[in-house]
């Protein structure tokens, strides 16, 4: 028998509640210890909670440093629906998460940086983890949104910064307020910005973090929500229980009461009053935005503004602010901190300054527990500026005019947000062809002056077409300068004042080294332009004045062989070529080898069997240019003066007034411009680097079309390549012919309207898309435009700019009291005479030249014998 068992379970059963004491006290004297050293646990958990938040951020910022940037670039016509844009914001969640493993959650997120800095509207960049580039690079924004690698962004220290974080305020369930998309969302942010100042130093950019939430965190801000609506409701039940209460006791107290008990006999004791029991709560109603997990995101929304001049960052700041106040609704965007008198204890202050800067530098996501949104609330954020946006035109948009920079073109004055003016210009290298439209006195003309006089000062050659002369008086007192009046030349056939100057011109000259063929050629075109002659409705009248302008020219041949210039014939010997048999016959054995044998063949073969009428449709038109003594003494001179080649090699400055718009006008006109087409691309003989830019301005377009269409409409597609640049100015562009329609508004670089009816306006605004429709550019005030421009290749505009007036722009200018010897120096540049004294020597032009031909063909004749003879 085992007698020591009794002993040993009495002994263990005995041990158990001193076991259990000892548990106990154990207990006790280790809560004593903790509360006795409650600093070492807690210096045990700072250190702790601080190895584990350095490791989260040496972690984070390596996942950060592998990070990449996408630039954003709309083009004009940018325009993304709701859909497009919500599967942006799906595709910038699910690029969140494209992280390693290892990496902290605040490391994981795509953050859209808004950024303008005075150079741009505003910058739209895109970035997040590396790994997301490929689903980040392909939107499904089309072809009218470009996708660049953005390079990295480096800012220059500022001397005044400004920060600031803003958070979910109001109704945490609530949503922010539905902003439609036309005008754009973004326009009150652009707004703000629109007038920074990069030469101040001004910077403004606002960064939003999107962030996928783990699905722990969403639950627990769900249960703490469900818990708030509760005890809401429980409050709600209890004050309204009172109220009951309260109402049912007074009523019973009442006077009232007491006699309704004394007459209905019923004495008792008070009613029982059920008071009212908490509804349930319903989670949808509760919960809000956060009842479903679908694109639900949490974000992050920072501010920074910076500037070199005190204020100006924190107005920027506070213009934001106000911005972001378009999104309120049920929640709002309000600045994180709190004011105490005069100071704001936020982003800028410690201690929330320092990690502002950390995640502002790595780009860490760390949002307050109340940013949550859906990604429908964000559409306006989540795209770049669309075609609904109006922009503002910065200084590196458009380039400011500087007076006597020959690489700008003066455009107009252009008033910024901030109500500052400035004269803004394009790029002369690319400003290839100009049109402006407009009515009578709205400002084209004196816009196209300004432009001119401009590029004149600046050692530009031009040449101002006007047929009615009201451009060259006000233009004078602007242009009497020293270094100006040489380059001047003055070609004016209205024929004013009682002692009338003026110059004279042979278009079929040769003493100014013409080819023969292209003289030939420009005169008869000239002709044919004007009078509606073709090959189809006027073959013969086509065929006799090109044989005779042959024959003609080859005589002109001769004659500066010969050094005599002066006994040249001119368009007016076309009449004795055709009607004087000795004349003819003279010009002819005078060119024996100058012309080829088909022409020769036909004076001997053809023109004979011609009737005597089928010269009239020639010698019409010559006829009536004879019998304007004005045009007569211009075009009847041997060697005429002048010379637009020259004029444009040598960067000269050329005023020509036509003097008006009758048939005789016309066919000057038409000479002219011929002769301007042929002298242009006569600089094929020159290497295109050593071409002097030239710029032609022809004022009423309508007038100067219906002399020459298809002339003027090669102008427009042809002269790009000679570093020729043409500038039209007309009433209506409706009525210009088409082809000079359609190869004004192709080829325009610029496009500007003044006001008019909007039936004349409309064509113009057509070729906006009707932004800005035809009634806003009809309302337009005199001298105010909206124009078009191309800079650097992209179309600026149209934006509205009031025209350069010549008396504000160019006051400095002014030499009124120098004008009337501008007028005798640009008379004498352009060799001018007195009308009666250039009238005779035309008339006793053909008397000369008939002496030539007779002393040539004497000394000539003694070659052609010894040639036979050989």
């Amino acid at each position: 028998m085992d007698y020591a068992a009794p002993y040993l379970t009495a002994q263990t059963t005995a041990s158990v509640p001193g076991q259990v004491l000892d548990l106990v006290l154990s207990i006790v004297h280790a809560a004593v210890w903790v509360i006795n050293h409650w600093w070492l646990m807690a210096l045990v958990a700072v250190a702790l909670w601080a190895a584990g938040e350095a490791i989260v951020r040496r972690l984070a910022a390596k996942a950060s440093a592998e990070r990449m940037a996408l630039e954003l670039i709309p083009s004009r016509h940018f325009d993304p629906g709701l859909e497009e844009i919500f599967r942006r914001g799906v595709q910038l969640a699910r690029a969140s998460t494209s992280m390693p493993w290892w990496a902290p959650r605040r490391a994981k997120t795509v953050q859209i940086r808004m950024r303008a800095d005075g150079s741009s509207p505003l910058t739209y960049r895109v970035e997040g983890p590396a790994g997301g580039e490929r689903l980040l690079s392909i939107t499904p924004f089309g072809p009218d949104l470009t996708v660049t690698r953005g390079r990295p962004l480096v800012d220059k220290s500022r001397q005044h910064v400004v920060r600031a974080e803003f958070v979910l305020r109001g109704k945490p369930t609530a949503p922010l307020r539905d902003v439609p998309l036309d005008p754009d969302p973004l326009q009150p942010l652009i707004d703000a910005v629109s007038d920074l100042r990069a030469e101040l130093g001004d910077l403004a950019e606002v960064r939003l973090d999107i962030q996928r939430a783990p699905k722990w965190s969403l639950r627990a801000r769900r249960v703490q929500l469900m818990g708030d609506a509760r005890r809401r409701e429980r409050r709600e039940a209890q004050r309204a229980a009172r109220w009951v209460r309260q109402d049912a006791t007074g009523i019973e107290d009442s006077l009232s009461g007491q006699l309704q008990q004394l007459l209905s006999g019923k004495q008792g004791g008070r009613r029982l009053v059920m008071p009212p029991v908490p509804r349930r709560v319903d989670p949808a109603e509760a919960l809000g935005k956060l009842a479903d997990d679908d694109h639900l995101v949490r974000v992050q929304l920072l501010v920074a503004c910076a500037s070199n001049t005190a204020g100006r960052a924190e107005a920027r700041l506070a213009q934001l602010q106000a911005a972001l106040d378009v999104f309120g609704g049920g929640s709002r965007w309000a600045m994180r901190g709190f004011m105490l008198g005069p100071w704001r204890f936020g982003a800028d202050r410690w201690p929330s300054r320092r990690g502002f800067e950390r995640r502002w530098e790595l780009g860490h996501c760390q949002p307050p527990k109340a940013n949550w949104v859906r990604l429908d609330e964000l559409v306006g954020l989540l795209k770049p500026p669309t075609v609904h946006c109006r922009l503002p035109l910065l200084a590196g948009d458009l380039p400011t005019f500087e007076h006597g920079d020959r690489s700008l073109l003066l455009q107009g004055i252009y008033r910024g947000p901030d109500g500052r003016q400035r004269l803004v210009a394009t790029h002369a290298a690319e400003t290839l062809f100009e049109v402006g439209v407009g009515k009578a006195g709205g400002g084209k003309t004196e816009r196209a002056l300004a432009q001119a006089i401009g590029w004149a000062h600046a050692g530009g050659g031009l040449m101002f077409l006007d047929p009615h002369r009201d451009s060259w008086p006000r233009a004078v007192p602007f242009l009497a300068h020293d270094h100006l009046m040489q380059r001047i030349a003055l070609i004016d056939l209205n024929a004013g004042g009682p002692h009338p100057q003026i110059s004279s011109w042979n278009p079929i000259g040769m003493h100014q080294g013409q080819i023969a063929h292209e003289v030939v050629e420009a005169t008869a075109d000239a002709y044919a332009s004007v009078l509606g002659w073709d090959d189809a409705t006027a073959p013969r009248a086509l065929t006799i004045l090109t044989a005779a302008l042959t024959v003609l020219v080859a005589v002109n041949e001769a004659a500066c062989q010969a050094g005599r210039p002066e006994d040249q014939t001119t368009v007016f010997h076309v009449r004795s070529l055709l009607t004087d048999p000795v004349f003819r016959t003279a010009a002819l054995n005078a060119i024996d080898g100058r012309i080829d044998e088909e022409t020769r063949s036909w004076w001997t073969t053809v023109f004979p069997t011609l009737p005597t009428d089928a010269f009239a449709v020639v010698l019409n038109p010559i006829a009536r240019l004879a019998a304007n003594p004005v045009t007569r003494a211009f075009l009847g001179q041997g060697a005429g003066a002048y010379n637009i080649r020259a004029a444009m090699d040598s960067r000269m400055i050329v005023w020509v007034c036509p003097g008006g718009n009758g048939p005789t006008d016309r066919l000057v006109t038409a000479l002219l411009a011929r002769d301007l087409l042929r002298a242009v691309r006569s600089r094929r003989d020159t290497p295109e680097a050593q071409r002097v830019p030239f710029r032609p301005y022809f004022d009423e377009l309508i007038t100067l079309t219906g002399a020459a269409p298809e002339t003027i409409a090669s102008m427009f597609e042809d002269f790009r390549k000679y570093r020729v640049h043409v500038h039209g100015m007309t009433q209506l562009l409706a009525r210009l012919p088409i082809p000079v329609r359609l190869s004004l508004v192709q080829n325009a670089s610029t496009l500007a309207s003044t006001a008019g009816s909007q039936s004349a306006v409309a064509p113009v605004t057509a070729e906006w898309g009707d932004r800005p429709s035809p009634d806003i550019v009809a309302a337009l005030d005199r001298f105010e435009h909206y124009i078009s421009l191309t800079v650097e290749g992209r179309r600026i505009g149209p934006v509205r700019i009031t025209g350069p007036h010549l008396d504000g722009v160019f006051a400095d200018y002014a030499r009124p009291n120098r004008a009337r010897a501008l007028v005798r120096a640009a008379q004498a540049t352009a060799e001018t005479a007195p009308l009666d004294e250039l009238t005779d020597r035309a008339e006793n032009q053909l008397t000369r030249v008939s002496s030539f031909l007779t002393e040539h063909l004497s000394t000539a004749a003694p070659v052609r014998l010894k040639k036979a003879y050989k």
